[in-house]
């Protein structure tokens, strides 16, 4: 049983680099090169959708350096990999809240998904600049502005507003890095999907990583609220 969408906060970058006593950003930098590879490895084994956790809204709160350097690694990553990604059969989409980031960062954003608009072999999201909360929060003011009174406001109507209302909810959550929490990421999406949870930081996530988180998932009894079959034959 193949997951059709992962979604995976990239944690333990910074902490990755300073384990090799190098700057923070250095393990960006290490980490965008991971995510490039493993989208080859979602693809091959047949995953449709890919959503990364790449700039949260809580993290305008870490140093200015460091953000200023994360902005400016969109427009590194822009530059390095949107050919090859696009050559590979990625299409790329972008969400979160625009408002706050950089006409040259939303120049790129638009650039990534205007070149691989086509591509069909796997869908690569890239939440940056986004929160849980927000989502849910952006949803209802668009529901609200295109004239929907409270009473025909239905879960089926508020997902079509969500930002990756371009794909089906997650059936696999991953975070690396050790930490054990959601992080206001993917809040309506994640409600009845598997968490898997591990050690390994982010940039030394790789394809033996995904296929261990890969192997959990495939060991689990999704019921999505219900019950388990029951038993049947001698000694049911």
């Amino acid at each position: 049983m193949v997951p059709r969408h992962v979604a995976i906060v990239m944690d333990g970058n910074g902490r990755w680099a300073k384990k090799r006593f190098m700057p923070r950003l250095v393990g960006h930098k290490f980490g965008m090169d991971a995510l490039v590879q493993l989208v080859d490895h979602c693809a091959e084994r047949g995953i449709e959708f890919l959503t990364v956790y790449a700039f949260s809204s809580e993290n305008w709160r870490r140093p200015d350096e460091e953000v200023s350097g994360l902005m400016d690694l969109v427009l590194v990553g822009v530059a390095k990999y949107l050919q090859r990604l696009a050559e590979r059969g990625v299409r790329i989409r972008m969400v979160g809240d625009r408002s706050a980031v950089s006409e040259r960062v939303r120049q790129a954003w638009d650039q990534s998904e205007q070149t691989t608009a086509h591509n069909t072999r796997i869908t690569l999201t890239v939440a940056f600049n986004y929160g849980g909360r927000w989502d849910i929060l952006q949803a209802c003011q668009r529901a609200l502005r295109e004239g929907t009174a409270p009473e025909a406001l239905t879960e089926d109507h508020l997902a079509r507003h969500m930002a990756l209302a371009h794909a089906p909810d997650p059936d696999l959550f991953i975070r690396t890095g050790g930490e054990l929490r959601v992080s206001n990421f993917l809040l309506w999406q994640l409600a009845y999907s598997e968490f898997y949870f591990t050690d390994c930081l982010w940039p030394d996530f790789n394809a033996a990583e995904l296929d261990k988180a890969l192997a959990a998932f495939a060991g689990r009894d999704r019921r999505f609220g219900g019950v388990a079959p029951a038993a049947t034959g001698a000694g049911s």
